[in-house]
């Protein structure tokens, strides 16, 4: 029986915020088929991504918040397993309904999600590297293994300009977005000899890094929209980024009175109002031009 401090380093609640990915993917391909469609969502979404945020956990070992999880309790030897049978397990299901490329790539995004906490390479002691290869992955990456799964089309499928731009704003996506889930974790982060972006940065430069970012970003979103789709999808678009912009500013200001402003709970509220709109705008967005 699995031991309740493994279900929690198990994050399964926090593939909400990889969700975005996902749904875009799903709006973006021409042709989706339903049941390469739910077990592309199942192993991501139920095993993969719960298994590499298990394996992180066990070798990270963190005493103070993470990601989904405000106070993590110690790890232990079942946490290690149960990530590897849920990365099998992913793999499987997702060669048995969305064909063996799909679980292939499914084992690359393993093997890099590993090579981020396993303290032989540790990627997260590298803050350039890591941010990149984190943003990548997460981003690029996961859109490209979605969009073959569930299109049936392969990479010769995927390898046309929008998808391939839209992949590519999912990394810029990330690219802003990772350095603020670590604005709470210097302490610990230093501690450990992690280097990571957002330590570099400091909590004021990381603030102003991911403003730099989401405006490149945005901007690439609103030109996308614009040669793809229509105004009112680019219009639409930044109305749901209203509320994110709308708390960050808020933060932003917070932190710049009193530079202690800054923990879990304001991170990971910035996380979900993130995901949130993004979610409902990308299913609005397949609703709209797919009648899903």
């Amino acid at each position: 029986m699995l031991k309740k401090s493994t279900l929690l380093h198990l994050r399964i609640p926090f593939s909400f915020y990889l969700l975005p990915v996902y749904l875009f993917a799903l709006s973006v391909a021409d042709h989706v088929h339903s049941i390469p469609a739910i077990g592309v969502f199942v192993a991501l979404h139920l095993l993969l991504y719960p298994a590499s945020n298990g394996y992180n956990s066990y070798f990270d070992k963190d005493e103070e918040s993470i990601g989904g999880l405000k106070t993590p309790p110690p790890v232990s030897r079942q946490l290690y397993v149960t990530a590897n049978m849920l990365d099998l397990a992913a793999v499987l299901i997702g060669w048995w309904l969305a064909g063996p490329l799909f679980a292939l790539m499914e084992v690359v995004y393993s093997l890099v999600s590993r090579a981020y906490s396993h303290p032989a390479i540790r990627l997260k002691r590298y803050p350039f590297i890591s941010w990149w290869v984190a943003g990548s992955f997460q981003g690029f990456f996961t859109f490209a293994m979605v969009y073959v799964g569930i299109s049936g089309e392969g990479l010769a499928g995927f390898w046309q300009p929008e998808p391939v731009l839209a992949a590519c704003l999912t990394t810029l996506l990330l690219w802003g977005s990772y350095p603020m889930t670590q604005i709470y974790q210097h302490g610990e982060d230093g501690r450990r000899g992690d280097r990571t972006l957002s330590l570099l940065l400091g909590v004021r430069g990381t603030f102003y890094f991911t403003a730099i970012a989401f405006a490149i970003a945005n901007f690439a979103f609103w030109i996308f929209f614009l040669e793809y789709y229509t105004l009112w999808q680019a219009l639409v678009f930044q109305l749901f980024l209203l509320p994110v912009l709308g708390y960050f500013l808020y933060w932003l200001r917070q932190v710049l009175h009193d530079s202690t402003a800054v923990g879990f709970s304001q991170s990971m509220l910035l996380s979900t109002v993130s995901a949130l709109c993004l979610n409902v705008f990308f299913i609005i967005l397949s609703v709209w031009t797919k009648g899903l």
